[in-house]
């Protein structure tokens, strides 16, 4: 039965205190709190220097995208831009490349929660935590677009909350007491140098770095629902990157000198490692509660950001039409559920590969997401050049050293994504050229059939 906002847009209730906190929650996830030791272990204390370049990358991403989202705020976001500065080929390659990317990254998320609750409940099988949260999630994403960003909010608060009060606790252990042997800035450098593994290592590292600030681009996607998109886009961006960067670099650089590096990222999240140095009770009950939040914050991200991107695709007749309509609370609820296919096919590739399932869908993930980022800043060079060109409204916001730091961060960025293919990474190019291959041909025949 059709409702009265089916053929309505999307409602734009989002403040940009609830965007910087969306972007957040997507950035800080397992990534930080579990994955930061293999980009220890990677490049040693030099992952500062990595993380400080990933930063960089990000920074210069989210200026384009900013200057682009503000002249263009809808739910297709960067998809829309490339289909209009580009070539409507490109915007379905980016937004179904992101789309299965965020899919697929909610499927490695409600696996990984499954295994969390087993900590708890050793006794309750993994399907019943994955039915429950799954359902949970549906249905906050489904009541209304608010529902979603308060729970976010929440979530992204705790996990804030938890990293301002690991750097606090470390700060105390390295300049307020004397009462800890062995920790200080001289573990930057003693165990073989501040650049271990040499410029190599640091370089794979800031390629490790950058899924620690996957999510960030999720800002323009919520652009669609924002209350004043030309004020709260840019605003919540510069916020997100400000902040990230901070928490990244400062706790890493904490974790270094309280833990040797070569410590750091062995059998246990390196947190854990900082909290038993301090004798902290229960320290790996809270850190399994942390992890399991920063899990569900991501899948809540992930679920909204593949919906719209769906939403979008289905507005501009790229996919069935009844993913476009809404429910009366605004939602696109089909879309939304066509969604969480991701935990479907987590099941299924787990089945057929037990063994490598969690490193194919990690990388099809990364795929999809860096392909997204590397086509903002292509889009950027067009959008600004045809902008100008066209003599459209001054923009509130525009990209500083346009077009020299819009190619530094393409290039850089490029040339990361082929460091995959000499690293445990390749899968992410095993998967995503042929991918895009598939997407073009399906392009092909959709435009074929259409034209007739």
């Amino acid at each position: 039965m059709e409702n009265k906002h089916s053929g309505e847009d999307l409602k734009r209730e989002l403040t940009t205190g609830q965007l910087s906190m969306i972007a957040m929650g997507m950035a800080i996830g397992t990534g930080l709190f579990l994955g930061s030791g293999l980009a220890i272990r990677t490049a040693g204390p030099g992952v500062l220097l990595s993380y400080t370049i990933g930063a960089f990358i990000v920074l210069l991403l989210m200026g384009c995208l900013a200057e682009m989202t503000v002249a263009h705020p809808t739910s297709g976001a960067f998809g829309t831009i490339a289909d209009k500065y580009l070539h409507p080929m490109v915007g379905f390659l980016v937004r179904y490349s992101y789309w299965i990317a965020q899919v697929f990254a909610i499927g490695v998320e409600i696996s990984a929660i499954a295994v969390y609750m087993k900590y708890w409940f050793p006794g309750v099988p993994g399907v019943i935590w994955i039915i429950v949260f799954t359902a949970v999630l549906i249905y906050v994403n489904a009541t209304s677009v608010n529902a979603f960003a308060t729970f976010e909010y929440w979530f992204s608060m705790i996990k804030v909350s938890a990293i301002v009060v690991f750097i606090l606790l470390g700060a105390y252990v390295l300049f307020g007491t004397s009462g800890y042997e062995n920790v200080g800035a001289n573990n930057l450098v003693d165990h073989g140098g501040f650049l271990p593994f040499g410029f190599k290592g640091m370089w794979i590292a800031v390629f490790i770095s950058l899924f620690s600030f996957l999510g960030t681009e999720l800002v323009a996607v919520t652009a669609g629902e924002a209350k004043e998109p030309d004020v709260a886009v840019p605003k919540a961006l510069k916020a997100t990157v400000f902040r990230l960067s901070i928490f990244y670099v400062f706790t890493l650089a904490i974790m270094l000198m309280i833990v040797p590096w070569q410590s750091a990222g062995i059998e246990e999240s390196p947190f854990v490692k900082v909290m038993e140095i301090l004798n902290i009770p229960g320290a790996s009950g809270i850190m399994n509660f942390i992890v399991l939040t920063a899990a569900l914050s991501s899948m809540n991200g992930q679920l909204y950001a593949s919906s719209r991107t769906m939403y979008s695709l289905s507005k501009e007749k790229l996919a069935p039409a009844v993913l476009g309509k809404l429910n009366k609370k605004g939602v696109p609820t089909t879309a939304l559920t066509v969604s969480t296919m991701g935990i479907i096919l987590a099941a299924v590739v787990s089945a057929l590969l037990p063994g490598s399932s969690y490193a194919f869908m990690m990388g099809i993930s990364m795929f999809g997401s860096l392909f997204t980022w590397l086509i903002i800043f292509i889009s950027h060079l067009s959008f600004r050049k045809k902008w100008d060109k066209m003599g459209g409204r001054k923009l509130p916001v525009r990209m500083i050293g346009f077009p020299y730091l819009t190619i530094l961060g393409g290039l850089l960025l490029l040339s990361l994504m082929i460091t995959a293919w000499f690293t445990d990474f390749k899968i992410m190019l095993q998967f995503g050229i042929p991918w895009l291959l598939f997407l073009s041909i399906a392009y092909l025949i959709m435009k074929k059939k259409h034209s007739k």
